[in-house]
């Protein structure tokens, strides 16, 4: 069987509203280039409608596949699951709300396909949102750019995306690293990112599923990662020079009130007991905080050299 030329990947959680008219927008795109494709519409676990409606539109059209989550397990859970299982040359993913336009589609294909891209990012760069959203994402894509290195994205979250094969199939995304699929790529070898100026629709059904509370964690998540990417093949070098760096001043500043007390003494002069000082306290502690950071590093070595890959334990509910 002929893979298809195209996967596109639809995460949702109540979106039963918005469903036909996507996916028939997308038939339409897909019919009138003359791709051959599939459609992953990944359920997390709505409690609308959404599964029937998805169950209604894969009986009609085959490309259309559907997977439903026992329960909530987030944006991440949904993309995972579906680069695991698909299988088109380019993977397009977008949201199921119809403010990301599948119009873009063509062109993103083309920019991989033919312009060498391995993954291509929108950017809604007239954005219909209010300045309490649109304030906190410029400040979240500086940060993001200036930490991850990708000067030439300005809109990190954007869920319009397109990726060359190879790359959905080398990446793992768990917790919350849909935000950062550019970074994680880049970290995996693929650097060759592109963006594209994409068309940022007016909400028509349904609220917004993410608050303020979204950048918070946001920025928490690429500490995260920028962390796992330095250190989780060689986590001695961040616990293992801490440990030692800890060990190493307390060490000194023990010795250093030892050697006081030992000058004063045979000085003649006054002097008070090592232990009647609380700065050697303080030492010591600094001391064992650094024998337990390093001893952390050397497990921490231990358990990345006994590593095994493991399976995502997302519960999948049922498929279509």
């Amino acid at each position: 069987m002929t893979n298809p030329q195209i996967s596109v990947v639809i995460p949702l959680f109540n979106e039963d509203e918005s469903l036909p008219e996507l996916v028939e927008w997308i038939e339409r795109v897909m019919r009138d280039n003359g791709f051959l494709y599939e459609i992953y519409l990944m359920d997390d676990g709505s409690t609308d409608r959404s599964w029937e409606v998805i169950k209604e539109l894969a009986a009609r059209n085959s490309c259309v596949r559907g997977v439903r989550f026992n329960r909530n397990y987030g944006k991440t859970a949904a993309l995972q699951t579906a680069f695991q299982a698909l299988s088109g040359n380019v993977v397009i993913t977008m949201d199921a709300d119809l403010q990301d336009s599948p119009d873009e589609i063509p062109e993103l294909y083309r920019m991989i396909t033919q312009g060498g891209y391995d993954l291509v990012s929108g950017w809604k760069q007239k954005r219909y949102d209010p300045l309490t959203k649109t304030i906190p994402t410029k400040l979240f894509n500086a940060v993001t750019r200036s930490i991850s290195g990708i000067n030439n994205l300005h809109d990190f979250n954007c869920g319009l995306k397109a990726y060359r094969h190879k790359v959905v199939k080398n990446i793992t995304l768990y917790g919350e690293m849909h935000r950062y699929v550019p970074v994680v790529a880049k970290w995996n070898g693929f650097e060759k990112i592109g963006e594209k100026v994409v068309q940022h629709r007016a909400r028509k059904y349904g609220t917004t599923k993410f608050g303020l509370e979204r950048f918070i964690f946001g920025f928490l998540d690429l500490l995260s990662i920028t962390f796992v990417h330095k250190f989780s093949k060689r986590p001695m070098h961040f616990f293992g020079s801490l440990g030692t760096l800890a060990f190493f001043v307390g060490t000194l500043i023990t010795l250093w009130l030892i050697g006081e007390k030992i000058y004063n003494i045979y000085t003649h002069q006054k002097f008070r007991n090592a232990t009647d000082n609380p700065l050697f306290f303080m030492a010591l502690v600094v001391i064992i905080i650094g024998v337990q950071l390093f001893l952390a590093g050397f497990v921490g070595e231990m358990m990345v050299g006994q590593k095994a890959v493991r399976q995502n334990d997302y519960l999948i509910a049922e498929q279509v």
